[in-house]
């Protein structure tokens, strides 16, 4: 794929008309648009449509954990709108991932149309271990029940997960290398950390082993911000060239 396609941006608004502005703007400088839920409480399915109506594609993170049912038709619905990457929570277990799966993957057949790629949400950049297991008693290495997560999404037939690339290399050495990693909290050097614990560099992500980083406001709230989505296009070609070499 293009180093652009590596690049899911992030559109934390509240606006349709601040998702119509930086998707003209950038749709040629990332792969995929992130629709989260402040968007999506603030707009609706109406962000999705404006998204593909504009050339742009469509990544839902929903986190969604419920039943197994609820889930599976959820995901059905995003379907009908033509989201093409979406993510559910691996701690739903594993019955509710490939429950989730296999309804897509008939509803594609069904309807002659490609399935989109279901990837697992390990844990939120935002936990640190002390929340891990003061607060949510795992008691676990915070890394080790990342891994843990993983596999289990493996395991469910999944694509892959959202994990920080300090387990990238990890999971891509214990499960495979066609495992998806996307890693989440990404920040350029020359940006402001914000509210995430555990950050990383483009550069350092792609060096472990993520296949797509999750940036949003180190672009969006650029002063230029086509400049800086090719800056961090720049960032991932060295990047690349590295593990190449």
């Amino acid at each position: 794929m293009e180093t652009k396609d590596r690049i899911i941006l992030a559109l934390d608004f509240d606006t349709i008309e601040e998702v119509i502005k930086y998707v003209d703007l950038l749709k040629d400088y990332v792969g995929y648009f992130k629709v989260g839920l402040q968007l999506f409480t603030a707009c609706g399915f109406k962000s999705v449509e404006v998204i593909k109506e504009h050339g742009g594609k469509v990544y839902f993170d929903g986190k969604f954990s419920d039943i197994p049912n609820t889930i599976a038709q959820t995901s059905i619905n995003l379907m009908k709108r033509g989201v093409d990457f979406f993510n559910i929570s691996a701690v739903g277990g594993s019955k509710m991932m490939i429950n989730t799966l296999n309804a897509c993957n008939n509803f594609a057949k069904k309807n002659n149309i490609n399935p989109p790629t279901i990837l697992a949400v390990t844990l939120l950049s935002s936990f640190g271990q002390k929340t891990l297991t003061n607060e949510l008693g795992v008691d676990m290495n915070i890394s080790s029940y990342v891994l843990k997560l993983a596999k289990l999404a493996k395991e469910a037939g999944l694509a892959g997960v959202i994990a920080p690339d300090t387990d990238a290399g990890e999971i891509k050495r214990t499960i495979g290398k066609d495992f998806l990693v996307v890693c989440p909290a990404v920040r350029p050097t020359w940006a402001i950390v914000n509210d995430q614990i555990r950050i990383v560099t483009p550069s350092d992500a792609i060096k472990s082993g993520a296949d797509y980083i999750i940036i949003g406001r180190p672009i969006t709230h650029a002063q230029d911000p086509v400049a800086a989505a090719k800056m961090i296009i720049n960032e991932i070609d060295e990047a690349l060239k590295t593990q190449e070499g």
